[in-house]
């Protein structure tokens, strides 16, 4: 992002800057972060995090310590932290099919879990 004065960059810069500097750990594990929002005025900052974080068992965890830290900054009031759930972007857990029309179900078979595929089987 490019601010138009370099001299006084926006919140949405500061936020990024120091994102960047203060959470390597988001692009070293394959994570993105982006800020969504954040209005000077309101001092609301949303932030979404993607890649590596969707589905990772410590996003909570980062979305935290954004969050603890941010909320110390005083022009700001409110941080917002998402981490889209990698099954929303497929379709869910109730999705038949995979968005490649394969099935998803245990080894294909049409069912969850049976060592039986069934006579009809090949």
């Amino acid at each position: 992002m490019t601010d138009p004065d370099p001299e006084n960059p926006t919140l949405a810069t500061r936020v990024e800057d120091w994102i960047e500097r203060e959470m390597p750990i988001i692009q070293s594990h394959g994570g993105t972060s982006a800020v969504r929002e954040a209005d000077p005025e309101t001092g609301d900052v949303v932030i979404e995090l993607g890649g590596g974080c969707s589905g990772c068992s410590v996003a909570d965890v980062t979305t935290g310590n954004i969050e603890a830290a941010l909320l110390e900054w005083e022009e700001i009031e409110d941080v917002i932290v998402r981490v889209p759930d990698p099954r929303d972007q497929l379709g869910g857990p109730d999705q038949a099919e995979s968005i490649m029309g394969i099935d998803r179900t245990e080894g294909g078979r049409g069912d969850w879990g049976s060592s039986n595929p069934g006579k009809n089987h090949f």
